[in-house]
């Protein structure tokens, strides 16, 4: 027989201790564990806005202690399990294999997975659905918990309980020196997978001997699965068989799924990085099929009932639908959101096949749509909600369906009871909810946690009717945490196998305390302390000053424990970690539990271990919670009173973690773990029958009334549970315990307040301040009768009889005739915009007036009204489209025999913005003004904002005009932007404009084969301008920064050449008005001489020509001269000019040309040749007395042909529209002034 540690001599143990402490420090490995077959054993501790916690992988990393978990309910049949780190049972963050390219420094990472049947679209590849039908989710997010590092009792101890060897609970009495208890137990090595670092599980249970085990090897540095293997077990767990050449010795496997409905139905999924393939088995995986798939699975959703019905969502958010187990697809629909699909399961059973979504528009909203599995097309669709909603917040859950949709800032949350018409949930009028999640619907009721406006790390508990519209206070101020990945956790745990029974931790002046109910939140209390610690010295603990305070972080993966565990089938234990004192603390952390379903309690440990669940509660496993390998556990066989110390494995062994058998019938267990970090895994079977001589009979049980600190009578009912007694040690099998009931009268304590009242420090339910007793429901037609509160109404699933009942129950009444009140009129998405040519919505709402008997106009405001004769036929929304962009002001008009309401909505009807168009000049001259104008396509949008941006300036311009007018005082290049706001999109353009006191400018043109390559869009147009200025430069040597070139729209092909006064970065060279005119002269003579030209492409030459020249003003700083003194000189230069003009005239026989100038009214001028000479004088008199008359630009001609226009005859009454002066000696000038 083997004998315990204590027996060595102290050099032994000591050289033990340090091998194995160095085996450890350097580098045995993590364990990452999830159960395909088993089930949370408990409900949701809380549930993430906008989604309900998931079962996830787990993954124990040794270098870390920090715990992580992803609360939520499995329904179906429940796996048992309890685990421990093979460090100290703490866990890490969720493994997902998205995240997985994190290189680790240190240790490899060893993990266990036994896959959960998992609810909808758990973000990973290969999640399994839950059996359970609808899953509640809030939110895109996933719940995880996360757990403070683990404070270390003080008082340690060699065994559980104190000093070595004592039984907790018991007399203490040494074991050590005495013979060890051992269990029968058998172990396997997964021999050649000890590289592997992953597995998943499948137990099937239900009286099956099949354990089917998946290993892989999963490469963190590549982000993928690069070895598997697959075992299968017939015995329990006793030998394995090594499948890999049944499933092909080349494939890859990554996940492992299991039907909720039928545990011989199994199916595995290939890595998609080698293939995309299905293995499917239908006799418990002891031969598999192959079939090929043509997309990539993301996660896959089981139906409840149907064993051969599944949704699969792909990676690319498209939904596909099975009816043969996945032999066959169908597309259902593209863009769903993440799990946001779900089965209709309604309490009532119908439409089994009807499949709930949330799925994305063309436009990006999202949508809640229903459809059959097998025909979900445009036409076969409905869209129960009336309009868009909040994206991830589709929930279907039960009888229930909820979504959320945010207008104003703030979320407004609507539910469908039984899938008829959505309405908006009703909280207390000043909650202003921030968050909400739902926590569950059982008993045809909501439970949920709200965060209101004023709350940062606490939510309140409510409690709706029976439809989920009216919410009352539960509790107020109840814990929550966030993990580093922003999710939620609220310290909340509902008691299985007791209905209505639930722990919360309330937070009171920053502190935490634990409170219980056993009526649905009606009435919370603080836990009653132990009387004695474990070594039997009594605990001075009153309350309310100090009471036991637990931690209530549940564990959803069974190889894992939580802080708290309870079972259905053991409804009155409850073990938990904790403390005793004014608070919850994370420090000196002991184990205690409770038979009586939280009334009184034990201390069992002072130091954390998992505690596993066997034979329906009748047995109690622990391990504790260490780092070291071990080789023993503890049992207890009457409910935690006292424990039995028994080894179960001669060699110590490293604990990844353990797993009981689904249905707790066999009182068989798995432990999983490793001798090192090089072993193989090793499987440990422990079969607890040989304890037992017996199985229980009749009179080994009693009977057990549940009741809270004395009273008998809970929910109404007294509830007696059969249990086996504590002292008969013999095997229960399968589940015989059940429970009976019998109703009680009717007291105060049945009933809550209803919505609108509040509970008073007398007990009276009065109503609030905002609510008023004497409105009536817009249902409530004359003629018809309500029910009108009194102030109370009983807890829902509450069975009491007779007593107050008559007193509190609500009567009904006669509903009084009543005018509108309270009309408002909103788009069903909340928002005041809408696009041309689409349907609108409009929703009408009424606070108060008769719905039935109240005639209702509306007009749109585009010409067009419509009448209803009642309220009620404008239920899903008054539809309209609008032709025309533009505002219309909406008006709705609801009146009865006894007044009316009227409401008014200014609706914004606009068209997509598809282009910005941001025109203005290439180049200006400083400080004068420039029009900018934006133009736009299509030109009529609707209402525009538009933000002008001004070089470097950090404050934008904002207008409600196109154009705008500024000016520029510094020379240099400045950057315009333009942004127009349409709706929800912004589109912007940018332009450079350059900015000089003077310029020239000069019209360039081009050979005709260019329009032939011009698709006349900007992009095409810089490109040309970049090659022509470089075709400038290499002709003439004139450096770049001098030239500026513009390729203008539209045919023929032409650009604007501009001449810029390059200043360097001393101030000096600064180029003059004469530097200016010999560049424009070099340039004009390269053009006329064919010298500029480009290759557009092999055998497309294109030349470049000039058009004509014309100059920007130089600024004269001097006083201006009066405009009427400039008037008179002009006249007697221009009379001079006639006379040699009309000289001229006699000697040459040449037509004439008129042309008129506004500068100088009354005068016209006729063409005839005169010498440049006289031009150039005059030109130079004009700039130097007329600069106040911008732009006067010149520009060259060189074919010389024509003659000089000066004429002041038959137009003296005439405006002049332009003045041009031409030579005929080589060259023609053309000088135009004209008045911007």
């Amino acid at each position: 027989m083997e004998k315990v540690a204590g027996w060595y001599p102290a050099w032994h143990v000591a050289l033990l201790y340090w091998t194995w402490l160095f085996l450890f420090t350097f580098g045995f490995t993590g364990a990452e564990i999830t159960c395909r077959s088993c089930h949370s054993q408990v409900k949701p501790q809380q549930q993430q806005h906008p989604q309900q916690g998931l079962p996830m992988h787990l993954k124990t990393d040794r270098r870390e202690k920090e715990q992580w978990r992803i609360p939520g309910e499995q329904g179906g049949e429940r796996g048992q399990g309890a685990g421990m780190d093979t460090e100290d049972a703490e866990l890490q963050a969720p493994f997902d294999p998205a995240l997985a390219g994190t290189k680790f420094s240190g240790w490899e990472t060893r993990s266990w997975a036994s896959e959960p049947e998992k609810a909808p679209g758990d973000g990973r590849p290969g999640a399994a659905a839950a059996p359970t039908g609808e899953y509640p989710q809030w939110g895109g997010r996933r719940n995880s918990t996360r757990r403070r590092r683990r404070g270390r009792s003080p008082r340690g101890t060699a065994g559980p309980g104190g000093a070595a060897g004592r039984e907790p609970g018991g007399s203490g009495a040494a074991r050590f020196g005495l013979e060890e208890l051992r269990l029968g137990s058998t172990t396997f090595a997964l021999t050649g997978d000890s590289a592997h670092n992953q597995a998943m599980v499948h137990w099937s249970g239900q009286n099956s001997s099949v354990i089917l085990i998946l290993t892989k090897l999963y490469d963190y540095n590549l982000g993928s699965i690069t070895e598997s293997s697959l075992w299968r077990s017939t015995d329990y767990g006793t030998t394995y068989e090594k499948l890999n050449d049944k499933v092909g010795l080349k494939t890859i496997l990554s996940y492992l799924y299991v039907s909720p409905t039928n545990k011989r139905k199994i199916m595995l999924l290939t890595d998609p990085e080698i293939e995309s393939s299905l293995l499917i088995s239908t006799d418990e995986g002891a031969t598999y099929q192959k079939y090929r798939l043509n997309f990539y699975i993301h996660s896959l959703l089981f139906h409840p009932k149907q064993e051969d019905w599944i949704l699969a969502y792909s990676q690319d958010q498209k939904l596909f639908s099975s009816v043969e187990f996945g032999r066959r697809w169908l597309l259902l629909h593209e863009g769903v959101a993440p799990n946001r699909f779900y089965w209709s399961m309604m309490v009532s059973g119908r439409e089994p096949d009807l499949v709930h979504l949330e799925a994305k528009t063309v436009d990006g909203h999202a949508q809640y749509i229903t459809c059959k599995m097998q025909n979900c097309s445009e036409a076969s669709q409905n869209k129960p909600f009336p309009g868009y909603i909040d994206h991830n917040s589709l929930i279907v859950q039960d009888d229930y369906v909820f979504v959320q949709v945010t207008s104003g800032g703030r979320p407004h949350y609507y539910v469908s009871y039984r899938r008829n018409a959505f309405t908006p949930i009703k909280l207390p009028k000043y909650s202003l909810p921030k968050d909400m999640h739902v926590i569950s619907t059982d008993e045809s009721q909501v439970f949920a946690a709200v965060q209101e406006w004023n709350q940062n790390d606490t939510y309140n508990l409510y409690i709706s009717d029976t439809r989920g519209v009216y919410f009352t206070l539960a509790l107020e101020n109840v814990k929550s945490s966030q993990g580093l990945d922003g999710n939620v956790m609220i310290d909340l745990y509902e008691v299985a196998g007791i209905k209505g029974m639930f722990l919360a931790n309330k937070k009171i002046d920053n502190q935490v305390k634990t409170f219980i109910t056993y009526n649905k939140g009606r009435d919370w209390n603080l836990l009653q302390a132990p009387d004695t610690d474990l070594k039997g010295n009594p605990v001075h603990c009153l309350l309310p000053y100090c009471s036991l305070h637990l931690h209530l972080k549940v564990s959803e993966n069974p190889y894992t424990s939580g802080n708290i565990a309870s079972r259905d089938t053991a409804p009155s234990i409850i073990v938990a970690s904790g403390n005793i004192g004014p608070e919850l603390s994370d420090s000196d952390i002991s184990m205690f539990v409770s038979s009586d379903a939280g009334n009184t309690w034990r201390q069992i440990f002072e130091e954390e271990h998992s505690v596993l669940y066997l034979d329906q509660g009748g047995v109690l496993v622990a391990i504790k919670h260490t780092s070291l390998p071990i080789r023993h556990l503890w049992l207890s066989f009457d409910e935690g009173k006292s424990w039995s110390k028994y080894s179960f494995t001669s060699l110590p062994l490293f604990v990844d973690g353990i797993l009981g058998e689904p249905g707790e019938e066999t009182l068989i267990m798995t432990v999983f773990g490793h001798f090192s970090h090089r072993s193989e895994w090793q499987l440990v079977k422990i079969d607890y029958k040989s304890i037992f001589d017996r199985r229980c009979a009749e009179e080994d049980y009693w009977t057990w009334q549940l009741h809270s600190q004395g009273e008998a009578c809970i929910m109404g009912a007294k509830r007696i549970y059969r249990k086996r007694k504590s002292e008969k040690k013999c095997m229960q099998g399968k589940y015989a315990g059940g429970m009976t009931s019998e109703p009680c009268v009717c007291t105060d304590a049945d009933f809550d307040c209803d919505y609108g009242y509040e509970r008073h420090s007398n007990g009276q339910c009065l109503p609030a301040f905002w609510y008023n007793p004497s409105s009536l429901s817009k249902d409530c037609s004359l003629g018809q009768s309500y029910l009108n509160s009194t102030g109370y109404r009983k807890v829902v699933s509450n069975n009491c009889t007779d007593g107050v009942r008559e007193q509190y129950t609500a009567k009904p009444q006669q509903c009084p005739g009543k005018a509108p009140q309270g009309l408002r009129i909103i788009t069903s998405d909340g928002k005041l915009t809408a696009e041309q040519g689409h349907n609108v919505t409009f929703l009408v709402q009424l606070e108060e007036g008769d719905l039935q008997r109240s005639l209702i106009q509306v007009d749109f405001g585009d010409g067009t009204a419509v009448s209803y004769a009642n309220l009620s036929s404008t239920e899903d929304g008054i539809k309209h489209t609008y032709q025309n962009v533009g505002i219309f002001r909406v008006t709705v008009l609801v009146e009865n025999s006894l007044g009316s309401d009227n409401a008014v909505l200014y609706l914004h009807v606009t068209c997509p913005l598809e282009h910005v168009h941001l025109s203005l000049p290439f180049v200006t001259t400083k400080n004068k003004e420039v029009n900018a104008t934006a133009v736009l396509w299509p030109s009529q949008v609707g209402t525009l904002t538009y933000i002008w941006w001004f070089g470097n300036n950090t404050e934008p311009l904002i207008t409600l005009e196109g154009s705008i007018t500024f000016t520029f005082s510094v020379e240099g290049m400045n950057t315009i932007t333009v942004q127009v706001s349409a709706g929800n999109t912004i589109l912007q353009d940018t332009k450079t404009i350059a900015v000089y006191e003077q310029f020239r400018s000069l019209r360039l043109s081009f050979s005709p084969n260019l329009d032939d390559y011009n698709p006349d869009i900007p992009e095409w147009r810089r490109d040309i301008s970049r090659v022509v200025k470089r075709a400038l430069v290499e002709a003439t040597g004139i450096s770049s920064k001098h030239i500026l070139v513009a390729v203008l729209p539209g045919l023929p092909t032409s650009a604007e050449l501009f001449i810029l006064p390059y200043q360097d970065a001393t101030g000096e060279n600064k180029r003059t008005a004469e530097d200016l005119e010999q560049i424009s002269e070099i340039l004009i003579q390269k053009l006329n001489q064919n010298f500029v030209h480009f290759e557009l492409k092999p055998g497309v030459r294109v030349l470049v020509h000039a058009a004509h020249l014309t100059a920007a003003p130089l600024v004269d700083l001097t006083p201006s001269h009066s405009g009427s003194a400039m008037l008179m000189l002009l006249s007697v230069v221009f009379v001079g000019l006639a006379v040699f003009v009309i000289y001229k005239f006699k000697r040459y026989d040449l037509p004439w040309a008129i042309s008129f100038s506004p500068l100088l009214p009354g005068i016209c001028l006729l063409g005839f040749p005169f010498h440049s000479d006289l031009f150039l004088g005059l030109q130079k008199l004009m700039l130097h007395h007329l600069p106040e008359y911008p732009p006067m630009m010149v520009s060259v001609n060189v074919l010389g042909r024509f003659l000089a226009l000066i004429y002041m005859h038959r137009c003296r009454m005439k405006k002049i529209k332009r003045w041009s002066v031409q030579s005929v000696r080589g060259k023609a000038y053309l000088m135009s002034l004209r008045v911007s």
